[in-house]
Parts: structure tokens; C-alpha cells; sequence
């Protein structure tokens, strides 16, 4: 795996997402030469053997725009209706501008559940991954029409992110209408700074995350850098890129500034990589720095360093690991209810059965499923990896 940045068309598979500023105008609705535009780069891709898969946001903004709904925030069935009339007329475009060079387009609509339920995950890819085998482009969105918690403040770059991992692509490109990761938001600090290669996000880069800046998208810099730790780790690279020229993969060819974030050295496999890119834990558990120490080694997290559990989950969920600077450092699957865990939490491995009254397994989190996820994290990777193979769940 190379960790130097390279051309577009050096990768194997590429997701690009687009973010709904660049489709849609708020008043004349859908931006067609721009659309066109786009597609013509991804036809240029694909005919240099290039897989490429699209996250497009834009079915609230566009479905908002033929139904006439007023400026400012919509109610949650306001924005459902509206994703429901802008679904149509999303896919209706990208498969009519695709066309154009004889690709064909396939729409698939994904929620939250889809990413971070082990099967449903498993029977998302086998759909995209058969569509990418016939030739198709796979147009994917959040399914806004079904979607409660998420279409309140849910994004596409975490989508996107979660897309990549699914795929095995090698690199994610963010287009929106910012190009690239500054030392601080530009449009309020005059003396940011543009970083043009990100070698590991640190606590200092995820701190650089501003807010969201435009009424159709509902994503931030904040999300990017969420979306850029879900796909390194994974083994993925990324490009934050400004989508607001024509043909904005050309002008990321042709040297446009844009910001590259380097992949893990080694990528988790997996199943892995899907407990590290669940969006939603269950619940936390706060261990002390011996426990820290023990996982960054490669052990299990035995009840003994665990110091505080929050939550409600069930033996299985994924938790989120923080260490006692209060950061997370790891996410794993909960190998005990959030009830017992509270009450063997802090105690030795010997002492559980006479605690809960059965045996039960030493390790609160077993490190066959748990994976390093901060940016110190050693990623215990043993075995076959599983993005380039089959996948044993």
C-alpha cells in the first residue's frame, strides 16, 4: 500500500461524493451542465479501468425545490416529502447524464441500519459489488424518506466513508464548497492556514473541523474529518476537493488545491473495519492507563481496567473503549450486557462468577473484536485481509 498521494486514475476503486450545493440551486433547481460536467469525468475514469462509485446528496435540496417549500429548516416530514419527490428526480439525472456516455446508473438507497447491522451491511456490498461488476455506476444515498434520527443530523460523508470501507475502495474524494482542510475555519480566521497533506488525524487535526456553512448541506468539516478516520483507517485515502468548478475531478488531475489524507499503514481487516466505522455506539467504557497499555499491546480489556460503563447495550453491541484522558481510544463488540458489565466493572476475572452467579468469559471486550481507533491506536490486524477477499462473518 502506497502512502504517497498518486493520480486518480492510479487507483483501483474510487468513491466521490457530492455534496448538495454542488447539484442543486436553491431557486433554478438541479445544476445540469455541472451534472454533465461530472459525468464526463467519471466516464474518463472508467475508461482508464477505474471502478467508480457516487454518494450523491442533493434529494431534500432538489425535491424541496419542486415542491416550492420555503427557505430555512423543515420539519421531519417536511424533509421526508421532500427527499420522497427529490429521489425521483436525483436518480431521473444521474442516469440520463450518464447516458450520455453509454453507462449505466443504479440507485441505491441506504439508512443508518444498513452500515452498522452485521448483515444488512453484508447484503448492502453484495449489491453494490455485483452492480460494480456489470459495468454499472452505483448512484447511493441516504434514504431520506424512511430516515428519523439520521435526517435530522445525518450526512453523506460519513456515508460516504462507510461506502468506501464496504467496497474495498482505495480512495474516497469529498467535493463540496470547500477545498480542502485549513488550520482553522478560512471565511472567519484570515490567517488559516491550507494543509495540503494530512499524514494522520491527530488530535490537533480533528480540532482544525469547523462547522457547516451552507443551508443545503448538512455537513461540515467536522463530518469530513469523522468520514477521513473511518476510511484510513480502513486503508482508504481521501481528498477534501472544491466541487464548484466543471469537471472537478479533471481539475483535481490537473493540480487544483485539495487536501490528501494519507491511509493507515496497516488496515484493519473487515470486520473490523465495520465495529471502527459504527457511527452510533451503544454505549462507552472508560478504562485506566494499565488497560490502555494492555489494548495498545494487543490484549483484551479485562473487567479489572475498566472504570466507568455508560449506556445501555446488549452482549454484542459495539461500545466505544475511551482511556482516562477521556478520549476514545478503541471501539469493540461488548462481550456483556451494560448491567453486568456495571457490576463486574473494576473487579479481577476470577471474581465473576461468584458476582453474576455463572462463569462467564474473562475479557469485557475480546481483542478478536476490538480495534484500535485513535490516532496512536496500534490496529491488530491478525489474520487474512478481508477487503480483498472473502468475508467470514
Amino acid at each position: 500500500m502506497t502512502r504517497t498521494r498518486k493520480p486518480l486514475q492510479k487507483y483501483r476503486r474510487v468513491v466521490i461524493k457530492i455534496g448538495s450545493a454542488l447539484l442543486v440551486d436553491r431557486k433554478s433547481g438541479l445544476k445540469k451542465p455541472w451534472l454533465d460536467a461530472m459525468c464526463t469525468d467519471i466516464a474518463g475514469l472508467k475508461a482508464k479501468g477505474v471502478e467508480v462509485l457516487v454518494v450523491s446528496s442533493g434529494a431534500i435540496a432538489l425535491g424541496r425545490t419542486v415542491l416550492d417549500l420555503p427557505a430555512g429548516a423543515l420539519k421531519l416530514e417536511e424533509s421526508q416529502a421532500a427527499a420522497a419527490v427529490g429521489q425521483i428526480a436525483l436518480a431521473r439525472a444521474w442516469s440520463e447524464s450518464l447516458s450520455t456516455d453509454q453507462i449505466i446508473a443504479g440507485q441505491v438507497l441506504l439508512t443508518l441500519g444498513d452500515t452498522e447491522e452485521r448483515r444488512r451491511y453484508l447484503n448492502a456490498r453484495a449489491t453494490i459489488s455485483q452492480l460494480l461488476k456489470l459495468g454499472a455506476v452505483p448512484i447511493i444515498n441516504e434514504n431520506d424518506t424512511v430516515a428519523t434520527t439520521e435526517i435530522r443530523y445525518g450526512d453523506n460523508d460519513r456515508l460516504a466513508a462507510r461506502v468506501a470501507t464496504m467496497v474495498g475502495a482505495d480512495l474516497l474524494v469529498l467535493l463540496s464548497d470547500i477545498d480542502g482542510l485549513y488550520t482553522a475555519p478560512p471565511h472567519l480566521d484570515p490567517d488559516a492556514r491550507f494543509l495540503e497533506t494530512i499524514a494522520e488525524i491527530t488530535p490537533e487535526i480533528e480540532a482544525m473541523a469547523g462547522g457547516a456553512a451552507s443551508e443545503l448541506s448538512r455537513g461540515g468539516m467536522r463530518t469530513k474529518i469523522d468520514a477521513g478516520k473511518i476510511a484510513t483507517t480502513a486503508g482508504c485515502a481521501m481528498i477534501i476537493a472544491s466541487g464548484k468548478p466543471e469537471h472537478p475531478l479533471a481539475a483535481i488531475e490537473s493540480g487544483a488545491r485539495s487536501s490528501w489524507f494519507a491511509p493507515a499503514g496497516s488496515p484493519v481487516t473487515a470486520r473490523k473495519t465495520w465495529i471502527a466505522g459504527q457511527l452510533l455506539p451503544a454505549g462507552t467504557l472508560t478504562i485506566d492507563a494499565g488497560a490502555e497499555t494492555a489494548l495498545r499491546s494487543g490484549k483484551s480489556l479485562l473487567p479489572a481496567g475498566v472504570r466507568q460503563v455508560t449506556g445501555s447495550f446488549s452482549r454484542g453491541d459495539t461500545i466505544a473503549i475511551l482511556g482516562s484522558s477521556g478520549r476514545e481510544i478503541a471501539r469493540g463488540l461488548a462481550g456483556y450486557d451494560a448491567d453486568e458489565a456495571r457490576q463486574i466493572a473494576g473487579k479481577k476475572s476470577a471474581e465473576i462468577a461468584a458476582i453474576l452467579g455463572y462463569a462467564g468469559r474473562a475479557a469485557m471486550v475480546h481483542r478478536d473484536d476490538l480495534v484500535m481507533t485513535g490516532p496512536a491506536g496500534t490496529r491488530l490486524d491478525d489474520g487474512k485481509d478481508e477487503r480483498k477477499g472473502e468475508v467470514h462473518a
